[in-house]
């Protein structure tokens, strides 16, 4: 028994479909790969962000010795202003 015309079309039409299927998934997965690749370089980018936000942060516990330390340099600012601004005063008149 010969094969129709049709049942020959079909099955043409079926392989182009597979083929064109095949390329489909093939873009697709390409396009995945690609972005994997750009999420894992991010993930590492981070990580490297992170790991350098840590190392400028393992100092923190000086920051209250610091403000205690500018604190007391800005009270004794003050009271040399204002030592000076009463000697001016006495001498000005």
């Amino acid at each position: 028994m010969e094969p129709t015309k049709a049942v020959h079309d079909l099955w043409q039409l079926a392989d182009i479909l597979g083929a064109v299927v095949v390329v489909a998934v093939a873009a697709l997965l390409t396009i995945l790969v690609l972005l994997v690749r750009t999420i894992d370089t991010r993930v590492a980018q981070i990580r490297e962000t992170l790991t350098a936000a840590r190392a400028n942060t393992s100092n923190t516990v000086l920051i209250d010795e610091t403000a205690k330390a500018v604190d007391a340099v800005l009270a004794e600012g003050l009271e040399h202003h204002l030592f000076l601004g009463r000697v001016l005063d006495k001498v000005r008149s």
